[in-house]
C-alpha cells in the first residue's frame, strides 16, 4: 500500500429516477508497523517511517496544492458582496408550496408564472421549445433575465426549476433539488435589479428540462441547456459568454460544495478564491467528482463552466430524488454562502 490512495466510491444510483453517478475522490493515510527487535533494527524501522511519512505529507501537499486559490492582492479592499438570505428562503418556501413542479404540469406553469412576477423591471427572454422525450412531446422554456454590464461580454449564472419527471405522482416536493437554485436565483436578481454594472453583462437563467424524464441518458436531460447551446451558438452569443457558473442542490444545512473534476479548472479555482476571500473556504472542495449536469451543453462548445453543486445530500445521499427532500433539511445560511460566492466569483471575472 502506498503512502496516499484514492478511494473511489459511487453513490447508489436510482435508475427510476434519473442516474447523475459522480466518482468521488479520497485521501487515506497509510498505517506503519515496528517489528520487535534490536536497538539497531528498531532504528531503522523508525528511520523507514519517518521517511514513509514525510512522502505522505509532500504527497498530501501535492494533492492540495492544485485546489489552492490564487494569493490576493493586499491592495484589495472591495466590499464582500452579500445576499437578503431570510429572503431567499422565503422564495424557496414558497416555491416548493406550489407542489411536485415536472415540466408539462400545472404547478411547473403556475412557478413559470411566478418566476416571471418577481422579474418586473429586468429585461427578460424566453427560450421555449416542445421537446421529444420517452414519454412523448413536452414543453419546455428557459427564462433569462438581463442585467446589462458596462464591458463586451457575459457571464451567465444558471439554475434549474423543473423536478424529478417519474417521481411526479408522490409527494416529492424537491426542495434542494431545485427549489434552492431557483429560490437562490430570484434574490440574485433582486441583488442585481436597478445596480449599475461596471463589469460584464449579468444573465440569470432559470433553466427547464434538466431532470430526466424516464432515466439520465445523453438524450433524457438537460433538454434546456442542450438547447440554450444549440441557440447561442447559432446566434453567435457562445463567443460573448465569458463563464457558466450552475447552482444545483445548494441549500443543504450541512454544505459541502464538490468540486467538480470535469467543469472547467481555472473557473473552479475562481470560485475557491471567491470563497476564501469571504471565509467559507471550509464549506467547499472537499471531495471531487465527476458530474453530468446542466453545464455540460455548454462545457462542450466551448463555454468555460463551474458547477457549485453539494451531491452529498443526507448521509450516502439519502434525502436526493426521494420525497425526504424538504424544506427542513435547508438552511438560509447554506444559500448565503452559495449566493455571496457567486457574486464574489462574478467581481473576480469582472476583473479579468
Amino acid at each position: 500500500m502506498s503512502a496516499v490512495e484514492d478511494a473511489v466510491t459511487d453513490h447508489a444510483v436510482h435508475v427510476e429516477t434519473g442516474v447523475r453517478a459522480p466518482r468521488v475522490e479520497r485521501s487515506s493515510s497509510a498505517k506503519f508497523q515496528l517489528p520487535a527487535a534490536l536497538l539497531t533494527t528498531l532504528l531503522s524501522v523508525l528511520t523507514f517511517a519517518a521517511c514513509a511519512q514525510q512522502k505522505t505529507a509532500e504527497a498530501s501537499k501535492s494533492v492540495s496544492a492544485g485546489f489552492a486559490p490564487a494569493t490576493y492582492a493586499s491592495a484589495d479592499s472591495a466590499p464582500p458582496p452579500s445576499i437578503n438570505s431570510a429572503r431567499a428562503m422565503q422564495y424557496l418556501k414558497e416555491v416548493v408550496g406550489f407542489g411536485p413542479r415536472p415540466i408539462g404540469s400545472a404547478n411547473h406553469k403556475q412557478l413559470e408564472d411566478y418566476i416571471y412576477s418577481h422579474l418586473k423591471g429586468a429585461l427578460v427572454e424566453d427560450d421555449f421549445f416542445v421537446a421529444d422525450t420517452p414519454e412523448g412531446k413536452l414543453p419546455v422554456r428557459n427564462i433569462i433575465a438581463k442585467f446589462p454590464g458596462a464591458r463586451d461580454g457575459v457571464i451567465v449564472i444558471a439554475g434549474h426549476y423543473d423536478t424529478n419527471y417519474p417521481l411526479r405522482n408522490t409527494a416529492y416536493l424537491g426542495a434542494n433539488d431545485s427549489g434552492s437554485s431557483t429560490a437562490l436565483l430570484l434574490e440574485l436578481a433582486d441583488q442585481l435589479r436597478g445596480n449599475k454594472r461596471d463589469g460584464y453583462s449579468v444573465w440569470l437563467v432559470w433553466t427547464d428540462g434538466e431532470e430526466a424524464v424516464l432515466r439520465w441518458t445523453e438524450t433524457d436531460s438537460v433538454y434546456g441547456t442542450r438547447h440554450l447551446a444549440e441557440l447561442w451558438q447559432k446566434d453567435g452569443t457562445i463567443k460573448k459568454i465569458k463563464a457558466f457558473l450552475l447552482a444545483d442542490m445548494i441549500g443543504d444545512a450541512d454544505l459541502n460544495v464538490d468540486r467538480v473534476h470535469n467543469a472547467t479548472p481555472w473557473l473552479e479555482d475562481l470560485v475557491l478564491q471567491a470563497a476564501t476571500r469571504l471565509g467559507y473556504q471550509s464549506h467547499f472542495f472537499a471531495r471531487t467528482l465527476d458530474m453530468n449536469d446542466d453545464f455540460t451543453p455548454l462545457m462542450r462548445v466551448g463555454v468555460p463552466c463551474a458547477d457549485l453543486i453539494d451531491f452529498d445530500y443526507g448521509y450516502g445521499n439519502v434525502f436526493w430524488h426521494t420525497p425526504q427532500d424538504t424544506v427542513d433539511k435547508l438552511n438560509p445560511k447554506s444559500l448565503q454562502i452559495v449566493g455571496s460566492v457567486l457574486l464574489e466569483t462574478v467581481r473576480l471575472l469582472d476583473q479579468k
